[in-house]
């Protein structure tokens, strides 16, 4: 009869500290709102036609309403997966995984220098001198995500936090009867 391998129990997930907790969330919050922005600029259809329509003349008003509504259902996928992937790091970096935190804070910064971008454009008109159209509400939501961000970044590399990035042993399993 075949030996059967017990497992072994798993450890019980160490509590984070409070600023990684608060951090999660409000990563989480930020991909949300990322995501509720992202929606409302592909839920105005008729921008989104004008937009086909100026770019490809030749297609007919079927044609025009088939891609948009393809483009939002597809927006709608996309924005949902993000939001799934950065719950899952922030899940991760809530279980004391060092690597999640990085990929988190990389997300942050990169968010953060192209909303500054954005807003830097916007100010000094080369928005409007190149036809660009950014409205006031994606101006509000680009601030708000930035904010949300910078304090979970801020949150996530608290002295509390770094220490319980640190004391997590990395632990090997081996097979039984292997040293």
């Amino acid at each position: 009869m075949p030996e059967r391998r017990q497992r072994r129990p798993k450890a019980p997930r160490p509590t984070p500290p409070k600023p990684v907790d608060l951090a999660r969330w409000l990563f989480i919050l930020s991909a949300v709102v990322g995501m509720a922005r992202f929606l409302v600029q592909v839920s105005d259809r008729e921008m989104l036609i004008g937009e086909l329509r100026a770019r490809q003349p030749e297609l007919g008003q079927d044609e025009l309403d088939a891609a948009a509504t393809g483009g939002t259902f597809f927006s709608l996928l996309l924005a949902v997966g993000l939001v799934l992937i950065c719950t899952r790091l922030a899940n991760r970096m809530a279980a004391g995984r060092n690597w999640a935190r990085v990929v988190l804070t990389v997300l942050a910064v990169a968010g953060a220098f192209l909303g500054v971008v954005r807003l830097i454009t916007v100010g000094t008109g080369f928005a409007t001198a190149y036809g660009l159209v950014v409205s006031p509400l994606d101006l509000v939501f680009n601030v708000i995500t930035m904010a949300i961000d910078a304090v979970a970044v801020v949150l996530a590399f608290q002295p509390a936090a770094a220490g319980y990035f640190r004391s997590r042993p990395v632990t090997v399993d081996r097979a039984p009867g292997h040293p």
